[in-house]
């Protein structure tokens, strides 16, 4: 923790710390810093007193998971811990503003990693004590949404909003009053696993959704095909444990040199199984609710296929469309931060006994 908070911490008394605690004056918009750590990306960002993003700070931890194919908790929680402190100081020098200019924290309270939450939350709990400013605990789907937001502050409401992540394949109805209606959601592996595991399977290194994504430019997504789930008619889930099925089937039928030869055409089949039901998953929603815009938002909006066909539909639907730069595709604080303000400015506030919640829903926190 910098210098100067261990100080303020030493000598501010002016929290009581309980569950009904809460800032008694009425929020201020000013700098605001958002601080993310629910998976393995520890990051943070700072808001101006217009909500604008001056810094986001994002470092990965790819190369810690990347010997194991996938996340190892116990090294993402460790990892938040040995850097958070240097990526907070990092946010604040790139924004511009000093430790005691803040007026606002906003952390990622879940859902995501326990041990790794943890390490977020209590950093925002020791800020908020020492530096005597409200704090606000945000629901990391809630901040996937808000990323559409970022870059078009104007993008029209209500709306069909998809986050497609890792761990989340959510369709939500955004409504007039910034509260979310969930439409559908995945039944076994969301999107970002399907990748993850397909790119394993294929011999690729991890992040798997990026390894397929490239690979799968050279190939072909015809050549070889893959069942698309759709459920039951006008169902709004998603389900993607038979596409990993299919390929692992699919593998075992060849040999290691037809593997080599077609792993673009499988890469590429694989891929357009997934984003194919994405997309036309995410427009039957609009649809059905009669609404006129969609946002999809989370780390495999970054896919190119999956942004090229959403492109291509809302074209040709005229429905207005969201999608988020690549460096707010990932998990970041950027996002975080816009979310806690929103929720600072309806007058929410975290007392500092508040705990991780890895199971947290997006309607615990905006309704």
């Amino acid at each position: 923790m910098p210098i100067g908070v261990r100080r303020s911490l030493e000598t501010s008394y002016k929290f009581m710390i309980g569950s009904n605690s809460e800032p008694t004056a009425v929020w201020t918009p000013g700098p605001l810093l958002g601080l993310e750590t629910s998976c393995d990306e520890t990051s943070a960002a700072v808001l101006n007193a217009d909500g604008a993003v001056v810094s986001n700070v994002i470092s990965s931890q790819h190369a810690v998971h990347q010997p194991f194919g996938g996340v190892v908790p116990e090294l993402s929680s460790r990892t938040h811990i040995e850097t958070i402190e240097g990526v907070a100081s990092q946010a604040m020098r790139e924004a511009g503003v000093q430790w005691s200019d803040l007026t606002g924290l906003a952390v990622t309270q879940g859902p995501g990693l326990a041990g790794s939450l943890i390490v977020g939350v209590n950093y925002a709990k020791a800020l908020s004590y020492a530096l005597n400013v409200p704090m606000v605990g945000v629901s990391h789907l809630e901040g996937h949404i808000s990323s559409a937001w970022l870059q078009e502050p104007t993008f029209p409401v209500p709306c069909v909003v998809l986050v497609v992540s890792g761990g989340h394949s959510h369709l939500y109805l955004m409504q007039l009053d910034g509260g979310c209606t969930l439409l559908g959601c995945t039944r076994d592996d969301a999107a970002g696993e399907a990748f993850d595991k397909g790119a394993q399977m294929l011999g690729l290194e991890y992040p798997g959704g990026p390894a397929i994504d490239r690979l799968a430019q050279s190939g072909s997504a015809t050549a070889i095909l893959f069942p698309r789930s759709y459920l039951r008619k006008e169902s709004l889930d998603f389900s993607f444990s038979g596409l990993k099925t299919a390929l692992l089937y699919k593998l075992q039928q060849m040999d290691q040199s037809q593997r080599d030869a077609q792993a673009p055409d499988l890469a590429a089949g694989y891929q357009e199984a997934i984003v194919t039901v994405l997309v036309d998953k995410a427009f039957a929603a609009v649809k059905a609710y009669g609404v006129a815009a969609l946002a999809v938002v989370g780390g495999v909006s970054a896919n190119t296929r999956l942004r090229s066909l959403l492109q291509r539909r809302a074209s040709t639907s005229g429905i207005r469309l969201s999608l988020p730069p690549l460096s707010y595709c990932t998990d970041n604080a950027a996002m975080i931060a816009a979310a806690g303000r929103q929720a600072l400015l309806r007058g929410k506030r975290a007392a500092l006994d508040m705990e991780a919640n890895a199971c947290l829903a997006v309607h615990a926190l905006t309704t």
